[in-house]
């Protein structure tokens, strides 16, 4: 682990999943049981790609099905699961010691979902909020964060991006902002294009000033 360093930014764009909160075990089943339905073949052993829109796995597995069928029928599979739900480390003390109007949630889930799941989660709702439903083009597309910046009244460069997928982190790069890598679904090696490169947010520091946000923490590498 390296020194600590201070990143001063102006806003926090959050991805959900894998940064503040953990349903791989709902994606997993979820995922299986829609592939399942759908006559995919090899359902039982699917493995759902991670930080894109799930409209665009749908797509993907299915090309000749009405793709909002099939997103709405994995859509109503998730929110109904959610008993196993994780809050990861950190994301709700820095969540609660934020002022509303400095940070956003940008997500690849629809908006329905990230709201049944963040309340199952006990998290703060933000008032700002950017999901799959929101956006022409999802993530790695740089469409989702550059929305985000936009929801702020902030530019891109003055937002730290908080991502933990390969996918977030092009976007926020391309869309112009500071990123900061999460570990977990993806490994530090995976993360390598973010600037900086956390295990969780609970090491993850943030200082409240007139001029905008000192963000401390202490980098893998």
């Amino acid at each position: 682990m390296s020194a600590e360093v201070c990143v001063k930014a102006k806003g926090i764009l959050f991805d959900m999943d894998g940064v503040l909160v953990s349903s791989i075990g709902s994606v997993v089943r979820c995922w299986r049981q829609w592939a399942e339905h759908y006559e995919v073949p090899n359902a039982e052993i699917y493995e759902v790609p991670h930080g894109v829109r799930a409209i665009e796995t749908v797509r993907a597995l299915r090309p000749d099905i009405d793709a909002e069928e099939g997103l709405r029928y994995i859509e109503d599979l998730e929110m109904n699961d959610v008993a196993d739900l994780v809050v990861l480390p950190g994301a709700k003390a820095l969540l609660e010691g934020l002022p509303a109007e400095r940070w956003a949630i940008v997500t690849s889930a629809t908006r329905r979902l990230l709201l049944v799941r963040l309340k199952a989660a006990g998290l703060p709702i933000p008032e700002r909020i950017i999901s799959a439903d929101m956006v022409e083009r999802g993530k790695p597309d740089p469409e989702p964060y550059r929305r985000g910046a936009e929801l702020l009244r902030l530019k891109p460069e003055e937002c730290l991006v908080v991502e933990d997928a390969p996918s977030g982190v092009g976007a926020g790069l391309d869309a112009g902002c500071p990123v900061l890598g999460v570990v977990g679904t993806h490994t530090a090696e995976e993360l390598e294009e973010a600037q900086w490169i956390v295990g969780s947010l609970e090491g993850v520091k943030v200082t409240v000033g007139a001029e905008g946000l000192e963000v401390r923490f202490a980098p893998l590498v």
